[in-house]
């Protein structure tokens, strides 16, 4: 059976994002992150594009005062302070401060960029 191709259906479709369009601008602390339409996984292809935020894990982004950013759903580091079980994530940790949508800052000193001290 086909299925009639409707105004509303046309703007349901129309809806549907496409990789690599833009999805929301962050600017927080001195950063900006585009965060665009696509896909973590290659098997995820099968699916529609989802919102890719940054992997600060590989590709670190500071403050200016060198505060490290992360993602709400990255695995926490070995600094985490509290409840911690196989499924938490840096939003489940003390130091965790929330930015916009699933970026946030990491507030433990220790995760500080190293200043350079010539």
């Amino acid at each position: 059976m086909f299925t009639k191709l409707t105004e509303s259906n046309a703007e349901q479709k129309a809806l549907v994002p496409k990789e690599g369009d833009l999805f929301k601008v962050i600017e927080y602390m001195g950063q900006r992150f585009e965060i665009r339409y696509g896909y973590y996984e290659e098997k995820d292809r099968m699916f529609e594009p989802m919102a890719i935020y940054p992997n600060f894990l590989y590709q670190p982004v500071y403050t200016d005062d060198g505060t490290p950013f992360v993602t709400a759903m990255q695995q926490p580091c070995r600094l985490f302070r509290g409840k911690k079980d196989e499924n938490s994530t840096c939003e489940d940790c003390l130091y965790y401060q929330k930015c916009e949508e699933l970026i946030g800052v990491c507030s433990c000193s220790k995760n500080k960029k190293p200043t350079d001290n010539k």
